[in-house]
């Protein structure tokens, strides 16, 4: 009988795995002194960071989800948005319909005729 993997708890529980595959980690220096500290510092430190891909792959190993990639997911999805890019560009013009323009009504004109000369009135 072969060996059963055990991932790793320790590892599961620090880290989280987001839907492309990234692993997330906490910020350190969070625990106490945070009101010495400006604002927009405790802000950032609040928010989860991603792991350096290099690690990434460790812990992914560690945790039993070596099969997720997610720069080949990252890939794909470019791909597949550059194809529907493509495709939209690639539809016909003529399947919208045509907007209509309202032209202006005829302005009536009277004719002069060079043959009648005006009188001259005494």
């Amino acid at each position: 009988m072969g060996y059963k993997f055990k991932p790793n708890k320790a590892v599961a529980k620090r880290f989280g795995v987001s839907k492309t595959g990234k692993i997330k980690r906490h910020h350190s220096f969070t625990s106490h002194l945070m009101s010495a500290r400006p604002a927009n510092k405790r802000r950032k430190l609040r928010k989860p960071e991603i792991l350096f891909e290099g690690h990434a792959r460790n812990m992914r190993k560690m945790m039993g989800i070596s099969g997720v990639r997610p720069k080949q997911i990252a890939h794909e999805r470019r791909l597949a948005a550059a194809a529907a890019a493509a495709e939209a560009s690639a539809a016909p013009v003529a399947a919208s319909p045509a907007p209509v323009v309202a032209t202006p009504a005829p302005v009536a004109v009277k004719k002069v005729s060079a043959k009648t000369k005006p009188t001259k009135t005494k």
